[in-house]
Protein backbone atom coordinates (compact mmCIF):
# COMPACT_ATOMS: atom_id res chain seq x y z
CA UNK A 1 0.00 0.00 0.00
CA UNK A 2 1.33 3.43 -0.93
CA UNK A 3 2.03 5.67 2.10
CA UNK A 4 0.57 9.12 2.40
CA UNK A 5 2.94 12.02 3.11
CA UNK A 6 1.89 12.06 6.75
CA UNK A 7 2.69 8.36 7.10
CA UNK A 8 5.97 8.51 5.26
CA UNK A 9 7.77 10.83 7.65
CA UNK A 10 8.16 10.45 11.38
CA UNK A 11 8.00 13.51 13.64
CA UNK A 12 11.33 15.29 14.04
CA UNK A 13 11.92 16.55 17.57
CA UNK A 14 14.61 18.98 18.68
CA UNK A 15 15.52 20.06 22.18
CA UNK A 16 17.58 23.05 23.23
CA UNK A 17 18.30 25.06 26.34
CA UNK A 18 18.72 28.81 26.69
CA UNK A 19 20.86 30.19 29.49
CA UNK A 20 19.90 33.48 31.15
CA UNK A 21 22.26 35.54 33.25
CA UNK A 22 21.73 39.01 34.70
CA UNK A 23 23.29 41.01 37.52
CA UNK A 24 21.33 42.47 40.44
CA UNK A 25 23.41 45.29 41.94
CA UNK A 26 22.82 47.04 45.25
CA UNK A 27 23.98 50.63 45.50
CA UNK A 28 23.19 54.16 46.63
CA UNK A 29 22.64 57.03 44.20
CA UNK A 30 22.94 55.22 40.87
CA UNK A 31 23.17 58.52 38.96
CA UNK A 32 25.97 60.01 41.00
CA UNK A 33 28.71 61.04 38.51
CA UNK A 34 31.13 58.61 40.17
CA UNK A 35 28.77 55.62 40.14
CA UNK A 36 29.70 53.23 37.31
CA UNK A 37 27.09 50.50 37.79
CA UNK A 38 24.81 51.56 34.91
CA UNK A 39 27.83 51.93 32.64
CA UNK A 40 29.02 48.45 33.57
CA UNK A 41 25.55 47.01 33.02
CA UNK A 42 25.41 48.30 29.45
CA UNK A 43 29.01 47.40 28.64
CA UNK A 44 28.32 43.83 29.77
CA UNK A 45 26.73 43.15 26.38
CA UNK A 46 30.28 43.00 24.99
CA UNK A 47 29.53 45.30 22.08
CA UNK A 48 31.14 48.68 21.37
CA UNK A 49 29.17 51.76 22.42
CA UNK A 50 27.59 54.16 22.38
CA UNK A 51 24.27 52.47 23.07
CA UNK A 52 20.84 53.90 22.35
CA UNK A 53 18.98 54.16 25.64
CA UNK A 54 15.46 55.33 26.43
CA UNK A 55 14.45 56.09 30.03
CA UNK A 56 10.99 55.64 31.54
CA UNK A 57 10.32 57.28 34.90
CA UNK A 58 7.49 56.60 37.36
CA UNK A 59 5.53 59.83 37.95
CA UNK A 60 5.56 59.19 41.70
CA UNK A 61 9.35 58.96 41.69
CA UNK A 62 9.58 62.10 39.55
CA UNK A 63 7.43 63.98 42.08
CA UNK A 64 9.54 62.87 45.05
CA UNK A 65 12.87 63.31 43.25
CA UNK A 66 12.33 66.42 41.07
CA UNK A 67 16.01 66.74 40.11
CA UNK A 68 16.25 63.12 38.94
CA UNK A 69 15.51 63.75 35.22
CA UNK A 70 18.21 66.43 35.12
CA UNK A 71 20.65 64.11 36.87
CA UNK A 72 19.90 61.24 34.48
CA UNK A 73 20.48 63.53 31.50
CA UNK A 74 23.76 64.82 32.95
CA UNK A 75 24.92 61.28 33.76
CA UNK A 76 24.41 60.19 30.14
CA UNK A 77 25.78 63.41 28.61
CA UNK A 78 29.03 62.95 30.56
CA UNK A 79 29.54 59.55 28.90
CA UNK A 80 29.01 60.00 25.14
CA UNK A 81 31.10 56.90 24.48
CA UNK A 82 28.54 54.78 26.37
CA UNK A 83 25.12 56.43 25.96
CA UNK A 84 23.16 57.97 23.14
CA UNK A 85 19.84 59.26 24.43
CA UNK A 86 17.12 57.87 22.17
CA UNK A 87 14.58 60.48 23.24
CA UNK A 88 13.38 62.52 26.17
CA UNK A 89 12.72 60.79 29.47
CA UNK A 90 9.19 59.33 29.37
CA UNK A 91 7.12 60.02 32.49
CA UNK A 92 4.48 57.34 33.06
CA UNK A 93 1.72 57.03 35.68
CA UNK A 94 2.84 55.29 38.85
CA UNK A 95 0.89 52.86 40.96
CA UNK A 96 -1.66 50.20 40.13
CA UNK A 97 -3.47 52.45 37.62
CA UNK A 98 -0.82 51.83 34.95
CA UNK A 99 -1.56 48.09 35.07
CA UNK A 100 -5.30 48.49 34.59
CA UNK A 101 -5.57 50.20 31.21
CA UNK A 102 -4.06 48.87 27.99
CA UNK A 103 -3.52 52.41 26.72
CA UNK A 104 -0.47 52.70 28.98
CA UNK A 105 1.05 49.56 27.48
CA UNK A 106 0.53 50.77 23.92
CA UNK A 107 1.77 54.25 24.79
CA UNK A 108 5.05 52.74 26.01
CA UNK A 109 5.30 50.68 22.83
CA UNK A 110 4.74 53.81 20.71
CA UNK A 111 7.49 55.68 22.60
CA UNK A 112 9.89 52.83 21.86
CA UNK A 113 8.88 52.83 18.20
CA UNK A 114 9.29 56.63 17.91
CA UNK A 115 12.76 56.32 19.46
CA UNK A 116 13.59 53.75 16.77
CA UNK A 117 15.00 51.29 19.26
CA UNK A 118 16.41 48.01 18.01
CA UNK A 119 17.28 44.77 19.76
CA UNK A 120 20.71 46.17 20.64
CA UNK A 121 19.14 49.21 22.35
CA UNK A 122 18.40 49.62 26.04
CA UNK A 123 15.24 50.54 27.90
CA UNK A 124 15.90 51.75 31.44
CA UNK A 125 12.89 52.04 33.73
CA UNK A 126 12.89 53.70 37.16
CA UNK A 127 9.80 53.01 39.22
CA UNK A 128 7.62 50.81 41.36
CA UNK A 129 6.57 47.28 40.53
CA UNK A 130 3.55 48.26 38.44
CA UNK A 131 5.61 50.55 36.22
CA UNK A 132 8.33 47.92 35.87
CA UNK A 133 5.68 45.37 34.91
CA UNK A 134 4.07 47.41 32.13
CA UNK A 135 7.21 48.95 30.65
CA UNK A 136 8.86 45.53 30.88
CA UNK A 137 5.95 43.96 29.03
CA UNK A 138 6.20 46.61 26.32
CA UNK A 139 9.96 46.10 25.99
CA UNK A 140 9.48 42.34 25.69
CA UNK A 141 7.06 42.81 22.77
CA UNK A 142 8.96 45.37 20.71
CA UNK A 143 11.14 43.51 18.19
CA UNK A 144 10.45 40.42 20.34
CA UNK A 145 12.57 41.81 23.12
CA UNK A 146 14.66 44.87 23.96
CA UNK A 147 17.37 44.99 26.61
CA UNK A 148 15.62 46.04 29.81
CA UNK A 149 17.41 47.58 32.79
CA UNK A 150 15.24 47.90 35.88
CA UNK A 151 15.83 50.44 38.64
CA UNK A 152 13.12 49.52 41.19
CA UNK A 153 12.04 52.37 43.46
CA UNK A 154 10.05 50.62 46.21
CA UNK A 155 10.85 48.10 48.91
CA UNK A 156 8.50 45.60 47.30
CA UNK A 157 10.01 46.03 43.84
CA UNK A 158 13.61 45.89 45.03
CA UNK A 159 12.86 42.77 47.07
CA UNK A 160 10.68 40.84 44.64
CA UNK A 161 8.97 42.17 41.50
CA UNK A 162 11.97 44.07 40.17
CA UNK A 163 14.47 41.23 40.46
CA UNK A 164 12.37 38.45 38.91
CA UNK A 165 11.55 37.36 35.38
CA UNK A 166 7.87 38.35 35.12
CA UNK A 167 6.20 41.24 33.31
CA UNK A 168 2.48 41.83 33.09
CA UNK A 169 -0.68 43.81 33.57
CA UNK A 170 -4.19 43.28 34.89
CA UNK A 171 -6.99 42.49 32.45
CA UNK A 172 -10.34 40.69 32.33
CA UNK A 173 -10.81 41.45 36.02
CA UNK A 174 -7.76 39.40 37.00
CA UNK A 175 -4.33 40.29 38.34
CA UNK A 176 -1.56 39.79 35.78
CA UNK A 177 -3.89 38.21 33.21
CA UNK A 178 -1.62 39.50 30.43
CA UNK A 179 2.11 39.03 30.64
CA UNK A 180 5.28 37.24 29.63
CA UNK A 181 8.34 35.73 31.24
CA UNK A 182 11.25 37.89 30.09
CA UNK A 183 14.37 38.20 32.26
CA UNK A 184 15.83 41.72 32.49
CA UNK A 185 19.26 42.56 31.14
CA UNK A 186 20.22 44.00 34.55
CA UNK A 187 18.70 45.23 37.80
CA UNK A 188 20.05 48.13 39.88
CA UNK A 189 18.61 48.41 43.38
CA UNK A 190 19.28 52.03 44.37
CA UNK A 191 18.57 52.35 48.09
CA UNK A 192 18.45 56.14 47.81
CA UNK A 193 15.11 55.84 46.02
CA UNK A 194 13.56 54.29 49.14
CA UNK A 195 14.16 57.34 51.33
CA UNK A 196 11.10 59.23 50.07
CA UNK A 197 8.58 56.38 50.21
CA UNK A 198 5.44 57.02 52.23
CA UNK A 199 4.94 54.82 55.27
CA UNK A 200 2.47 52.51 53.51
CA UNK A 201 4.89 51.63 50.74
CA UNK A 202 7.87 51.50 53.08
CA UNK A 203 6.22 48.88 55.28
CA UNK A 204 4.20 47.14 52.56
CA UNK A 205 7.20 45.75 50.76
CA UNK A 206 8.31 43.92 53.89
CA UNK A 207 5.46 41.44 53.44
CA UNK A 208 7.51 39.82 50.67
CA UNK A 209 10.42 39.49 53.10
CA UNK A 210 8.19 37.70 55.61
CA UNK A 211 6.72 35.56 52.83
CA UNK A 212 10.02 34.12 51.69
CA UNK A 213 11.50 33.89 55.19
CA UNK A 214 8.53 31.92 56.58
CA UNK A 215 8.74 29.24 53.88
CA UNK A 216 12.50 29.19 53.25
CA UNK A 217 14.72 30.68 55.95
CA UNK A 218 14.09 30.37 59.69
CA UNK A 219 17.13 32.50 60.55
CA UNK A 220 15.91 35.32 58.33
CA UNK A 221 12.48 35.17 59.95
CA UNK A 222 14.12 35.43 63.37
CA UNK A 223 16.08 38.45 62.15
CA UNK A 224 12.89 40.09 60.82
CA UNK A 225 11.14 39.41 64.10
CA UNK A 226 13.97 40.96 66.14
CA UNK A 227 14.13 44.00 63.88
CA UNK A 228 10.38 44.44 63.30
CA UNK A 229 10.01 47.67 65.24
CA UNK A 230 13.12 49.23 63.74
CA UNK A 231 11.99 48.37 60.24
CA UNK A 232 8.62 49.93 60.95
CA UNK A 233 10.34 53.08 62.23
CA UNK A 234 12.24 53.47 58.94
CA UNK A 235 15.66 52.22 60.01
CA UNK A 236 17.42 52.47 56.64
CA UNK A 237 20.34 50.20 57.52
CA UNK A 238 17.96 47.46 58.61
CA UNK A 239 15.86 47.99 55.49
CA UNK A 240 18.86 47.66 53.20
CA UNK A 241 19.70 44.31 54.79
CA UNK A 242 16.09 43.16 54.56
CA UNK A 243 15.90 44.07 50.87
CA UNK A 244 19.22 42.40 50.09
CA UNK A 245 18.38 39.16 51.87
CA UNK A 246 14.88 39.01 50.38
CA UNK A 247 16.09 39.67 46.85
CA UNK A 248 18.79 37.01 47.12
CA UNK A 249 16.31 34.42 48.37
CA UNK A 250 13.98 35.21 45.47
CA UNK A 251 16.82 35.01 42.97
CA UNK A 252 18.09 31.70 44.35
CA UNK A 253 14.61 30.23 44.02
CA UNK A 254 14.26 31.46 40.43
CA UNK A 255 17.68 30.13 39.46
CA UNK A 256 17.68 26.93 41.48
CA UNK A 257 14.04 25.99 41.93
CA UNK A 258 13.85 24.13 38.63
CA UNK A 259 10.89 26.07 37.21
CA UNK A 260 11.85 29.72 36.53
CA UNK A 261 9.10 30.21 33.94
CA UNK A 262 6.46 28.44 36.04
CA UNK A 263 5.49 25.64 33.72
CA UNK A 264 4.45 23.52 36.70
CA UNK A 265 1.64 24.19 39.16
CA UNK A 266 3.65 24.87 42.33
CA UNK A 267 4.32 28.54 43.12
CA UNK A 268 6.20 28.73 46.44
CA UNK A 269 6.86 32.44 45.97
CA UNK A 270 3.11 33.00 45.81
CA UNK A 271 2.62 31.96 49.44
CA UNK A 272 -0.21 34.14 50.77
CA UNK A 273 -1.09 35.46 47.32
CA UNK A 274 -4.26 33.56 46.45
CA UNK A 275 -6.26 35.65 48.92
CA UNK A 276 -4.08 38.75 48.53
CA UNK A 277 -4.94 39.14 44.86
CA UNK A 278 -8.63 38.69 45.65
CA UNK A 279 -8.46 41.30 48.43
CA UNK A 280 -6.89 43.80 46.05
CA UNK A 281 -9.70 43.23 43.56
CA UNK A 282 -12.45 43.38 46.20
CA UNK A 283 -11.07 46.68 47.50
CA UNK A 284 -10.91 48.25 44.04
CA UNK A 285 -7.14 48.30 44.59
CA UNK A 286 -7.43 50.66 47.54
CA UNK A 287 -5.52 48.00 49.48
CA UNK A 288 -1.89 47.96 48.37
CA UNK A 289 -0.25 44.75 47.22
CA UNK A 290 2.10 44.58 50.20
CA UNK A 291 -0.67 45.02 52.74
CA UNK A 292 -2.83 42.45 50.92
CA UNK A 293 0.04 39.94 50.91
CA UNK A 294 0.51 40.46 54.64
CA UNK A 295 -3.14 39.60 55.26
CA UNK A 296 -2.82 36.64 52.90
CA UNK A 297 0.19 35.38 54.85
CA UNK A 298 -1.72 35.79 58.10
CA UNK A 299 -4.70 33.85 56.74
CA UNK A 300 -2.61 30.96 55.42
CA UNK A 301 -0.58 30.91 58.62
CA UNK A 302 -3.67 30.48 60.78
CA UNK A 303 -5.06 27.93 58.31
CA UNK A 304 -1.77 25.98 58.47
CA UNK A 305 -1.98 25.91 62.26
CA UNK A 306 -5.55 24.65 62.15
CA UNK A 307 -4.44 21.86 59.79
CA UNK A 308 -1.59 20.86 62.12
CA UNK A 309 1.25 22.11 59.91
CA UNK A 310 2.60 24.65 62.40
CA UNK A 311 2.30 25.07 66.15
CA UNK A 312 0.20 27.73 67.85
CA UNK A 313 3.41 29.33 69.13
CA UNK A 314 4.73 29.62 65.56
CA UNK A 315 1.41 31.09 64.39
CA UNK A 316 1.60 33.68 67.15
CA UNK A 317 5.23 34.53 66.35
CA UNK A 318 4.35 35.20 62.72
CA UNK A 319 1.26 37.30 63.44
CA UNK A 320 3.09 39.30 66.13
CA UNK A 321 6.08 40.02 63.89
CA UNK A 322 3.85 41.22 61.04
CA UNK A 323 1.93 43.48 63.42
CA UNK A 324 5.05 44.91 65.10
CA UNK A 325 6.37 45.88 61.68
CA UNK A 326 3.16 47.78 60.98
CA UNK A 327 1.66 45.29 58.54
CA UNK A 328 -2.05 44.39 58.78
CA UNK A 329 -3.25 40.85 59.45
CA UNK A 330 -6.98 41.43 58.92
CA UNK A 331 -9.54 43.71 57.30
CA UNK A 332 -13.33 43.56 57.06
CA UNK A 333 -13.27 42.53 53.38
CA UNK A 334 -11.93 39.15 54.45
CA UNK A 335 -15.34 38.40 56.02
CA UNK A 336 -17.46 39.67 53.10
CA UNK A 337 -19.88 37.09 51.72
CA UNK A 338 -21.50 36.39 48.38
CA UNK A 339 -25.32 36.11 48.11
CA UNK A 340 -24.78 32.33 48.29
CA UNK A 341 -23.22 32.74 51.73
CA UNK A 342 -19.71 31.82 50.57
CA UNK A 343 -16.84 34.06 51.61
CA UNK A 344 -16.10 36.40 48.70
CA UNK A 345 -12.44 35.74 49.40
CA UNK A 346 -12.79 32.10 48.33
CA UNK A 347 -13.22 33.04 44.69
CA UNK A 348 -9.52 33.78 44.92
CA UNK A 349 -8.87 30.04 45.01
CA UNK A 350 -10.64 29.55 41.68
CA UNK A 351 -8.89 32.54 40.12
CA UNK A 352 -5.55 31.27 41.40
CA UNK A 353 -6.10 27.81 39.95
CA UNK A 354 -7.15 29.26 36.59
CA UNK A 355 -4.05 31.48 36.53
CA UNK A 356 -1.74 28.56 37.36
CA UNK A 357 -3.45 25.94 35.22
CA UNK A 358 -3.77 22.30 36.23
CA UNK A 359 -4.69 21.29 39.74
CA UNK A 360 -4.89 23.74 42.60
CA UNK A 361 -1.53 24.10 44.34
CA UNK A 362 -1.22 26.25 47.45
CA UNK A 363 2.02 26.73 49.39
CA UNK A 364 1.68 26.62 53.18
CA UNK A 365 4.28 26.80 55.94
CA UNK A 366 5.34 23.56 57.58
CA UNK A 367 7.01 25.02 60.61
CA UNK A 368 8.91 28.28 60.13
CA UNK A 369 11.50 27.97 57.37
CA UNK A 370 9.88 25.08 55.51
CA UNK A 371 6.88 24.58 53.26
CA UNK A 372 4.45 22.09 51.85
CA UNK A 373 2.22 22.16 48.75
CA UNK A 374 -1.46 21.25 49.17
CA UNK A 375 -3.96 20.61 46.40
CA UNK A 376 -7.19 21.43 48.14
CA UNK A 377 -8.31 23.92 50.77
CA UNK A 378 -10.78 23.10 53.51
CA UNK A 379 -13.25 25.98 53.20
CA UNK A 380 -14.54 25.42 56.72
CA UNK A 381 -10.98 25.85 58.03
CA UNK A 382 -10.62 28.99 55.90
CA UNK A 383 -13.78 30.32 57.58
CA UNK A 384 -12.32 29.48 60.99
CA UNK A 385 -9.06 31.22 60.12
CA UNK A 386 -10.89 34.39 59.04
CA UNK A 387 -12.92 34.35 62.27
CA UNK A 388 -9.75 33.90 64.33
CA UNK A 389 -8.08 36.90 62.64
CA UNK A 390 -11.23 38.99 63.09
CA UNK A 391 -10.93 38.45 66.82
CA UNK A 392 -7.30 39.52 67.06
Amino acid sequence: MEKTAAQAYAAHIESFAVSFRYPVDFTRDAFDPENQILVSACNACGEPGPFNILFFLDSGVADKHPTLPERINAYCAARPDVFTRAGDIVIVPGGEQIKQDRKHLFSAIEKMATARLCRHSFVAVVGGGSVLDVVGLAASLVHRGLRLIRLPSTVLAQSDAGVGVKNGMDDQGMKNFLGVFAPPFAVINDFTLLSTLDDENWVGGLSEAFKVAIIKDHDFFSWLSRNAEGLGRRDMIAMEEAVHRTAVLHLRHIAGGGDPFEFGTARPLDFGHWSAHRLETLSGYSIGHGQAVSMGIALDTVYAQKKGLIRESERDQILAALSRTGLPVYCGLMARREPTGELSLCRGLRDFQEHLGGELCITLPRGIGDKVEVHEMDLFAVEEAVAFLAGQ
